[in-house]
C-alpha cells in the first residue's frame, strides 16, 4: 500500500499512517497485547520508519497502544469498559450538542438531516446494515457540525471512531436497526420543531438505548 498516493485534504503522511493503524486496531486487525513492529509497518506501507514512529506516538496519546520498555509498542485497543465509558460520556456531551444544534442548525443542514433519515428508512427496509451504519454516522455528524463547536465536534467524532466496530455489531443485532430508526425519527421531529427540550430528550434517549444494546454486543469480547 502506498500512502504517498493517498495524500488528500492537506493531511501529512504521519496523519495518514496514524489513521490507517488506528483503523486497523479498531477493526480488530490487531489483537489486544499484540506487538506492532515499526520496521514491518514501514515496509508494508512503503514509507520510512520516521512517520510510523510519530504515528505510534500519537496512538499512544490516544491510549490505543503502549510503549513498554524491553518489549516495544503493543496494542491496548478498546475494551468493553471503554465502550461503556464512551457511551456514558456521549450521553452527557450530546445533551449539550443537541441544545446548541437545534437552535443553530441551518435550513440546509436540517433538510440534509431529513434526507439522511429517509435513506436510513429505505435501507432499514432492505436490512442493509453497512449502508445504515454509514448513514447513521453521517446523521450524527450533521448534528455535531450544527453545534458550531469545533472542540465538541472533534471529541464526538473521535468517540464515534473509537467504538466503530461495536456500533456496527450493535446495529446488526436483531431488531436494533428498526428501533434505531424510530429513535432517529424522534430526533428529526424535535429538530424540525426547534424544540430544545425534546431534542435533548430524543438524542440522549437514543444514545442510552445504543449503550444498552452495545453492552449486549460486547459481552463476548
Amino acid at each position: 500500500m502506498d500512502l504517498l498516493d493517498q495524500k488528500r485534504e492537506n493531511k501529512s503522511l504521519t496523519t495518514l499512517i496514524f489513521e490507517k493503524i488506528r483503523e486497523d486496531i479498531l477493526n480488530g486487525e490487531y489483537r489486544n497485547d499484540e506487538k506492532i513492529v515499526e520496521a514491518k509497518v514501514a515496509d508494508e506501507l512503503g514509507v520510512s520508519r520516521t512517520p510510523v514512529r510519530e504515528a505510534l506516538k500519537q496512538l499512544e496519546l490516544d491510549g490505543l497502544v503502549e510503549n513498554i520498555p524491553n518489549r516495544g509498542v503493543v496494542v491496548r485497543g478498546i475494551t468493553p469498559q471503554d465502550v461503556d465509558d464512551i457511551y456514558t460520556m456521549r450521553i452527557a456531551v450530546e445533551g449539550i450538542v443537541a441544545r446548541w444544534s437545534v437552535t443553530r442548525i441551518s435550513e440546509e443542514a436540517l433538510a440534509q438531516m431529513k434526507e439522511v433519515y429517509e435513506l436510513m428508512e429505505f435501507y432499514t427496509m432492505k436490512n442493509d446494515i453497512d449502508k445504515i451504519f454509514e448513514l447513521n454516522t453521517k446523521f450524527h455528524e450533521i448534528i455535531y457540525t450544527a453545534a458550531s463547536s469545533r472542540y465538541l465536534e472533534h471529541v464526538l467524532k473521535d468517540f464515534q471512531q473509537f467504538i466503530k466496530s461495536t456500533r456496527k455489531k450493535s446495529l446488526a443485532m436483531e431488531g436494533r436497526a428498526q428501533k434505531a430508526l424510530e429513535e432517529h425519527k424522534r430526533i428529526v421531529d424535535a429538530f424540525y420543531a426547534r424544540d430544545v427540550d425534546k431534542a435533548v430528550e430524543a438524542l440522549t434517549y437514543h444514545i442510552g438505548q445504543s449503550q444498552k444494546n452495545a453492552g449486549k454486543a460486547v459481552k463476548g469480547l
